[in-house]
């Protein structure tokens, strides 16, 4: 284990032996005030693009109310630890996205609680990048015991159990995101942030001159309409005319999802 002070922000870096994994698991901690008894908790996936972003820098620079952020980084086997824990997609990724969530919900959850014994946490949430903010929302998603926000970054939100060329494909009933949160209930007190970058990608599978993941994106957010969660209030979306699928990118946006989640009032 290592550990860092600037400031008031204590970053640790520490490992953890999953059992559901089967491997050791790299965490990075961020803790913005190591005196306060209250804090939000924030867990990331794909934790090392916090450090390709200097994620230290970009926390220092803001005013936010007590955090730590557990930032998570993934394995050798991302595409299928990430996913949805209701069954890989067409392709067969995803096939151990149960035993991940299980890993969150089971042992580093109850790990963090543990280590920050002393604080009282007032809300916890999950973010994270294309398969990563998959991940993080399905995770979120399926345990509102414990999560109440949600962080989504050119979320892989196209994952789909059947491919989009095969002539009975309908992408109501076969993108796994928008099937499940539109059969499932309500969740209360849930907040949405999403970002899209107009250069995430090149398809159109439709054809209306938008792409694909800003596509998959606004119709996610036009089910969680219907459900009754309120766009401005309940859910922010940002589309970035210069955004791509890269860390350059998400380093832009994430300095706006803090703010919005976690900005001190004036």
């Amino acid at each position: 284990m290592e550990t860092e002070q600037i400031d008031e922000l204590m970053v640790e870096n520490i490992e953890l032996q999953s059992r559901y994994l089967k491997r050791t698991v790299r965490i990075d901690l961020y803790n913005t005030n190591a005196e306060s008894e209250n804090s939000s908790l924030l867990l990331v996936n794909d934790g090392q693009d916090l450090v390709s972003m200097d994620f230290k820098n970009i926390l220092r620079k803001l005013k936010l109310k007590p955090l730590i952020i557990a930032a998570i980084h993934c394995s050798e086997d991302r595409k299928n630890e990430y996913g949805m824990s209701s069954g890989p997609d067409y392709k067969g990724w995803g096939s151990k996205a149960g035993a991940y969530e299980l890993f969150i919900i089971k042992e580093l959850i109850p790990f963090l609680h543990s280590r920050f014994s002393n604080i009282s946490f007032t809300n916890t949430s999950f973010a994270g990048f294309s398969l990563g903010g998959l991940s993080a929302f399905d995770i979120s998603w399926n345990h509102p015991e414990v999560f109440n926000m949600i962080g989504v970054f050119s979320g892989s939100l196209w994952w789909r159990s059947l491919d989009k060329s095969d002539k009975d494909y309908d992408p109501w009933m076969h993108r796994m995101m928008h099937r499940q949160v539109k059969e499932s209930e309500y969740r209360k007190g849930f907040r949405f942030f999403f970002e899209c970058g107009e250069h995430d990608e090149l398809e159109d599978r439709n054809k209306n001159g938008v792409i694909d993941s800003i596509d998959d994106t606004i119709d996610l957010m036009r089910i969680l309409i219907r459900k009754g969660y309120r766009e401005g209030k309940d859910m922010y979306y940002l589309q970035m005319p210069d955004g791509r699928h890269d860390v350059a990118s998400w380093a832009k946006a994430f300095p706006l999802f803090l703010k919005w989640g976690y900005r001190i009032p004036n």
